[in-house]
This record gives C-alpha cells, sequence and structure tokens, in this order.
C-alpha cells in the first residue's frame, strides 16, 4: 500500500469507476459535496473527478470531517493489511489499538509500550495512515459499533459497552456528530431483545486456503470440528469468562460468535481471532513481491489463498508477516521482505528446506 502522499488521486477515481472490486479497503473516496467518505465499490453514481479526494484509511477520511457512507458501509471493506508491512511499529501499535490500547489509555503510555517516543509514534501514523493514533482509534470504536447496529440485537447501551466508548452518552454524542442523527436511527429494522452471543461477520481479502487452516490450526492442537474452530475464554488473558467460536461464511467473510461475560472484552478477542487467522492480509501484494523468487512463483501460483496461522497470545515485537524461524533462509529472505514467514510457509508445505535451498543454488552457481 502507497504512503499517505504516495497516493495516486487519478489511478483511485479510475478504479472508482469501474467500482473496481480489487480496490475495496485499499483506499477510500472522500466527496466534497457531500461530507461523505465511500468504499470504491459503492453503488452510488460517481461524483465528479473534481469533487473527490482520496485517502489511505477511513480514519483519515474521518479526520478530514467526513462521515461513512450509509450504502456501501465502510466497516464492511477487507481489512486492508498490505500498508502494516511499511512499519513495524506501526503494525505493533494498530494491534494493540484493534485491542483496545486506547479505549482506556493515551497514546504517550501505547508509545511507551512500543519502546518509541510520542511524537515519532504520531508522525509514522501521519506518514502511513494519514491520521493520528487517537483518529484511528476513534474510527475503529465507530465502524465496529456500526457493524453490531447491522448485524446483532445488542441494545445500543450494548453497543457502545461492545465497541469500546467509555459511556453511552460518548457513545451518543459521537454518532450525532458524524452521522447527524442518533445511533438507533442507523438500525434498519426494530430493536429486538438480545438473546445472548454476539454473532458478527469480519471481512477478508479473497483467496482463502481454509483447508490448509485449518489443518495447521488442528496440527498444533487447537479445538476444530470440521470447518468450525473455537476457543474458551478467560478473564486473565480476555478480561472475561466465555468462548469463541469461528467458521467461514460467505466468501470474503468469515462468521464469528462471542459469548462473554463482559462486552468490554469484545474489541480484544475480535483483534485476535482476526491475528490467529490472519484476516488482514492482502493475498495480491504477498503473491507480487514472492513471485520475484523463480521458488516461490510456482508454489504462490499454486497456493494464493496460504494464510499465517497466529497465536491468540502474541508478545512478539517483529510482525507476524516478517518472522523467520529457520537462519537457512535468512539471506535469500531478504528479498521476501516483509513478507518472509509467508515464503518460509510456502516452502515448508511443498517440502522444500533451506538448506535443501542452499544445495541447490551452490551447485547452480558450480554448474
Amino acid at each position: 500500500m502507497e504512503n499517505v502522499s504516495e497516493l495516486d488521486q487519478e489511478a483511485c477515481y479510475r478504479a472508482v469507476l469501474t467500482r473496481d472490486a480489487r480496490f475495496d479497503g485499499r483506499f477510500f473516496g472522500c466527496v466534497k459535496t457531500t461530507g461523505i467518505y465511500c468504499r470504491p465499490v459503492c453503488p452510488a453514481r460517481t461524483p465528479k473527478r473534481e469533487n473527490m479526494v482520496f485517502v489511505v484509511t477511513a480514519a483519515a477520511a474521518e479526520e478530514a470531517g467526513f462521515r461513512a457512507c450509509l450504502r456501501c458501509r465502510p466497516e464492511t471493506a477487507p481489512d486492508m493489511g498490505a500498508w502494516r508491512g511499511t512499519s513495524n511499529t506501526v503494525s505493533r501499535a494498530l494491534a494493540l489499538i484493534e485491542a483496545g490500547a486506547l479505549d482506556e489509555g493515551d497514546v504517550e503510555g501505547l508509545a511507551a509500550r512500543l519502546g518509541v517516543g510520542e511524537r515519532h509514534l504520531r508522525r509514522l501514523f501521519r506518514q502511513h495512515l494519514g491520521a493520528a493514533p487517537v483518529s484511528v482509534a476513534q474510527t475503529r470504536r465507530v465502524l465496529l459499533a456500526k457493524a453490531l447496529i447491522h448485524q446483532t440485537d445488542l441494545s445500543m447501551a450494548q453497543v457502545a459497552l461492545a465497541s469500546g466508548f467509555g459511556s453511552v452518552r460518548r457513545f451518543n454524542e459521537t454518532f450525532q456528530a458524524l452521522y447527524d442523527r442518533a445511533p438507533s436511527a442507523l438500525r434498519r429494522r426494530g430493536e429486538r431483545v438480545h438473546e445472548g452471543g454476539v454473532r458478527l461477520n469480519l471481512s477478508y481479502r479473497p483467496p482463502y486456503d481454509w483447508d490448509a487452516m485449518f489443518a495447521a490450526l488442528t496440527a498444533r492442537g487447537d479445538a476444530v470440528e470440521g470447518r468450525r474452530w473455537s476457543r474458551a475464554l478467560t478473564r486473565d488473558v480476555d478480561g472475561a469468562e466465555g468462548s469463541v467460536s469461528v467458521e467461514p461464511a460467505e466468501a470474503g467473510r468469515v462468521s464469528i460468535c462471542v459469548e462473554v461475560d463482559d462486552l468490554k472484552a469484545l474489541p480484544g478477542v475480535l483483534a485476535r481471532v482476526r491475528r490467529v487467522f490472519d484476516l488482514s492480509a492482502d493475498p495480491d501484494a504477498i503473491a507480487r513481491d514472492l513471485s520475484a523468487d523463480p521458488v516461490l512463483k510456482p508454489l504462490v501460483e499454486a497456493r494464493p489463498g496460504l494464510r499465517l496461522p497466529g497465536q491468540w497470545i502474541d508478545d512478539d515485537l517483529e510482525a507476524p508477516s516478517d518472522r523467520l524461524n529457520d537462519e537457512t533462509l535468512a539471506a535469500r529472505a531478504e528479498a521476501w521482505r516483509p513478507w518472509r514467514a509467508y515464503g518460509a510457509l510456502h516452502l515448508a508445505l511443498a517440502g522444500i528446506s533451506g538448506v535443501q535451498l542452499m544445495e541447490r543454488d551452490n551447485a547452480k552457481r558450480a554448474a
């Protein structure tokens, strides 16, 4: 993903004209005349070019004063993970924000956890996301709240709690400021009694090799029955007692059911689900970069939807996508950054070791 300053405005407009689904989640279009921002695939009539400006993230759009479109619903766009490789610090920061680090803490505390200065962290966010950390956190809360309003039967008070707002009053004021209406007005059906368990769909960018993912999760001892994964939640780790289950839904969607005794834990649980199932991966970017290696090219073409099984508890300072455990691959894998872990996974599943690659390369040089 391009940095904010490198986003090609004309190319973005061409993608919007054709409603090219390949660009969904890669950028958002802000309409100056209406004050609304949309996904590239929005079904509404495309505005004139002079009335549009394009930004990398929803947070950048909302920080600039634009509100989310109610037709294309930006909260349903695939999470865009390609930019994560550009800054390990931003990647780690976003993971913490997704888990609720700024719901009760501040940017100074977040920077301290990352081992960087607050000003430096703000500068990195501005460079890579086009918005400040607090704006990213606010947008995360708002978009999660919108998803809960549309997809669940939670009451508005429960939605406020589950999406990370500190109070119902703050929740109502935020939606009134952004949408000029109460959050309950966004629900297109009547309020129903919530019967327990938050059922939600999360987006990902296809293709997705579900067979490989479930095989890997089963092999490491996770609870998998058919194509359904589940895990017990504990207060020490997750902030609540309960359970979570995950199974594939329609293409580009994964179905999640979370049952917790404290809805404040929901953002952290969803963030961990994203990590375990690698829902933020960008197969196009990974395939493009890894295919430059002649050994990896046919492997990537054969399995374009391969994902990294993530850990539920992960305190490693290095981004999961770039971790490399096989030192014999270190020299060759420098060209795979920031996708070294994917390259190593493709080789492992093909039964090719780092030693074999070294011997093959040495033989070629000696020939």
